[in-house]
């Protein structure tokens, strides 16, 4: 009798009507998934990890690009960048086999349609404050105060406490914003305190005010002369900044720079030991470095994802071996193969599509964690992700597609049972 009533009750919730509609098999395939309760959930588990993932990282990158690509669009089009090829790892000259100079400032200054060439050091150095000694980077401020405002003006520094370095302002230095905030040195760094510079004393001149760009909020400036001084570095050069005339005319300036240099250097074309970069290149290599990283984010998710695929396989034919007494009865009360296999169809693409909506949802929550962690913890707007609705849209597909092609053996196997053999279980 209970047998019985077991089956009456399977056909009642699972049998179509003679003419069922796309909605019949989706609300029977939605309460074949509630009637298994936590064993859907466990199936589903694999699918929205691989979404969740896919989500959050895309969305993260692509916030990392906008940020990146709003650092880069402080920068004028009218500026290049010339700086030594490097052999390795290291701040800018310090790797390179033939350094640039100051001969090679002056061949650039002469190229026509230049306006300004300015030289930049950047160097680690020793830095010691009440007695604990870390090693930090180390930049100059140009000996031309001219230049000296151009690259304050083009840096977008502001000063938070004290003053600026002026072209002449020997035996100071100028810190960062992570200076005035640090206690690594078991004392706080003020204006007017005393510290060492490889070895040698200057006093803090100022700090500056927190910009997006990391590196520039951890770095020590000095006159261009004391910075000289202490690293006994002649008349090396690791970037040259150059301003152009004409911004439409920016590639041929990079082309004619490229040229004199060679020219002077005794370089063939594709031999050089140094570059020239503007500001689209560098946009560009940028951009090129985010792409592979997504490509590379996509493709430990996809591998998520198919472990999740699998388990929904695995889950599916589980339950067509266990529900064979219903499928028997639902053909035998008049259900075609067609009917089974949209119902075990639909089902599977279910399991997919929930567990799309659920990675979803927690890969946003993460990514708009993330980003508020690190706005927080860098006090500005520096990682902004927004809800992009073409990344949820294609990834709730894609998981519904995954759910589908996962378990289509097992549907067409549920289809193709004859309905004594199912009866018989």
């Amino acid at each position: 009798m209970q047998e019985g009533a077991e089956e009456r009750e399977a056909c009642r919730r699972n049998a179509p009507h003679r003419s069922p509609m796309i909605k019949d098999y989706f609300l029977l395939a939605f309460g074949n998934l509630k009637h298994r309760g936590l064993r859907s959930w466990l199936t589903i588990l694999g699918v929205f990890i691989g979404i969740a993932a896919v989500v959050s990282l895309i969305s993260l990158g692509q916030g990392l690009e906008s940020a990146i690509t709003g650092q880069f669009s402080t920068l004028s089009a009218d500026r290049l960048t010339i700086q030594n090829s490097g052999t390795g790892f290291g701040p800018p000259g310090s790797t390179s086999v033939k350094k640039l100079n100051e001969h090679d400032l002056n061949v650039i200054k002469r190229v026509s349609g230049i306006s300004e060439a300015i030289p930049r050091i950047i160097r680690i150095v020793s830095f010691q404050y009440n007695g604990v000694r870390t090693f930090e980077y180390a930049s100059n401020i140009p000996d031309n105060q001219e230049n000296a405002e151009y690259m304050y003006d083009s840096l977008n520094f502001e000063v938070a406490e004290g003053k600026l370095l002026a072209a002449n302002d020997r035996g100071n230095v100028l810190l960062g914003s992570d200076f005035a905030e640090t206690q690594r040195y078991g004392k706080d760094l003020q204006i007017g305190s005393k510290v060492l510079v490889q070895g040698r004393e200057f006093r803090v001149q100022g700090f500056l005010e927190k910009t997006g760009t990391f590196q520039m909020n951890a770095v020590v400036f000095m006159t261009e002369k004391d910075l000289k001084e202490v690293l006994d570095i002649g008349d090396e050069i690791d970037i040259i900044i150059v301003q152009v005339d004409d911004t439409d005319k920016v590639e041929k300036a990079a082309e004619d720079i490229e040229r004199v240099l060679r020219r002077d250097r005794g370089l063939k074309e594709g031999e050089e030991d140094f570059s020239v970069q503007t500001p689209l290149q560098a946009l560009e290599s940028v951009n090129l470095i985010l792409n592979i990283i997504n490509i590379i984010i996509v493709g430990i998710a996809a591998i998520s994802l198919l472990v999740g695929g699998i388990g929904i396989a695995n889950s599916m034919f589980t339950s067509v071996l266990e529900r064979k007494k219903e499928i028997g009865v639902m053909k035998a009360v008049g259900a075609k193969n067609s009917d089974i296999l949209w119902i075990f169809l639909i089902e599977s693409g279910l399991i997919g599509l929930v567990g799309g909506i659920v990675g979803a949802l927690l890969g946003l929550a993460f990514a708009f964690s993330v980003s508020a962690i690190a706005n927080n913890a860098f006090n500005g707007n520096i990682l902004d992700v927004s809800i992009s609705y073409p990344l949820l849209l294609a990834a709730l597909a894609f998981a519904f597609f995954i759910g589908i092609i996962s378990g289509l053996i097992p549907a067409l196997q549920a289809s193709k049972l004859r309905p004594v053999e199912a009866l018989r279980g």
